[in-house]
């Protein structure tokens, strides 16, 4: 499957996420964090399941200013951005279907 999930930079961040006219799901990860392996594929899932939202990985490791920036103390996080606003949060390994019913919430 060719991923939709786009990989989020503070360079791109502004672009992708604030600007973007769509809802934003973002994944911040770290690659030495376990439960953010056990994530990446449902994300993977979601972004080939539903249109009209853009799904993207912000590396907390490589982007310390954003994950600073939204308070981010625990991986994974999964935030959904709308109007550049966060709508809603979730913090964990969370179920395929919990982490779905999050983002059809919203759309």
């Amino acid at each position: 499957m060719a991923g939709k999930v786009i990989t989020l930079t503070e360079s791109n961040w502004q672009t992708e996420v604030i600007n973007s006219d769509k809802p934003v799901v973002v994944d911040f990860w770290a690659p030495w964090c376990g439960p953010c392996r056990i994530i990446a594929p449902i994300i993977e899932e979601l972004s080939n399941e539903i249109d009209g939202v853009k799904f993207g990985k912000l590396n907390t490791d490589e982007n310390p200013n954003i994950a600073m920036q939204y308070g981010i103390r625990a991986i994974p996080t999964i935030m959904l951005f709308k109007g550049g606003e966060i709508v809603d949060t979730r913090i964990g390994v969370q179920p395929k279907e919990a982490l779905k019913q999050m983002v059809l919430s919203h759309i």
